[in-house]
């Protein structure tokens, strides 16, 4: 029987992390190497992957980056095929990932909600299917780990984010992680997905400059703002065996927001 340690250990393991450039990605992309896993991560911008992996060099982690832009269905094998080669195979995969757009229902652009909706569920399909087959399925063995968010696990409010298309399609993150966990199952492929609540980022900059980091913390009832280690457990649980028996779950890490 393996020791808590051994469980959470990712020695010997290979990850892909999506967005993996800065924020969240990074976060969970540390976490995973901090634990033994060899990284590559994927963003659009050269420069901030080189950044990136600069910094996790410096913590000590095996790690290295491929630009690609997800939107498009043409970057998606073309990412894969590459990350085969550096890794050998792929046993972690993060669709982190993803875009917002603030914009009332009424007027929100059709070409927004479409940037929206192919980077944020239609690139994690394809990207999921593709390392599937080329990976995990024939190897019998896989932890997906999706990022959600709790903005797919309710609505807005009048005086909230108008976000529509994103929290669609977080809502469509939710279930997508669900039904894939039960058909790839059978393989040994655990699909899983951490719905963050409001972490400061460059995605929600905007809010934070608007409302204020005192006032958006008092909504939760830890009164407090997610942090750069606040996401690493539950990434590191559903990426480990510590997590081999979960599949299908979303965990909200949002300092209680969506418990009240």
């Amino acid at each position: 029987m393996r020791t808590t340690q051994q469980l959470f250990d990712l020695t010997g393991r290979t990850a892909l992390v999506t967005g993996g450039s800065r924020g969240l990605g990074l976060q969970i992309a540390e976490a995973l190497g901090e634990q033994g896993a060899k990284i590559v991560i994927s963003a659009r911008k050269q420069n901030e992957l080189d950044e990136a992996v600069a910094h996790l060099s410096a913590r000590g982690i095996d790690a290295s980056a491929i630009a690609a832009d997800l939107s498009l269905e043409s970057a998606v094998q073309p990412l894969v095929t590459e990350a085969m080669q550096r890794l050998g195979h792929i046993d972690i995969l993060v669709n982190n990932a993803g875009a917002s757009w603030g914009a009332p229902a009424e007027d929100h652009p059709i070409e927004a909600w479409d940037k929206v909706m192919n980077l944020n569920i239609r690139s994690i399909f394809m990207l999921s299917q593709a390392v599937g087959k080329a990976s995990m399925i024939p190897r019998k063995y896989g932890r997906i780990v999706n990022v959600a968010s709790i903005a797919g696990l309710f609505g807005n409010g009048p005086d909230s984010m108008q976000t529509i298309a994103y929290n669609t399609s977080k809502g469509a993150v939710v279930n997508f992680t669900r039904t894939l966990a039960g058909e790839w199952g059978r393989y040994n492929i655990t699909v899983n997905a951490v719905a963050p609540g409001f972490f400061p980022s460059k995605m929600t900059k905007g809010l934070l400059d608007r409302l204020g980091r005192d006032e958006i913390a008092s909504h939760a009832p830890l009164q407090r703002l997610g942090d750069d280690e606040d996401l690493k457990g539950a990434a590191l649980l559903f990426a480990s065996d510590a997590g081999k028996h979960i599949t299908g779950q979303i965990l909200a890490v949002d300092g209680g927001v969506s418990a009240v």
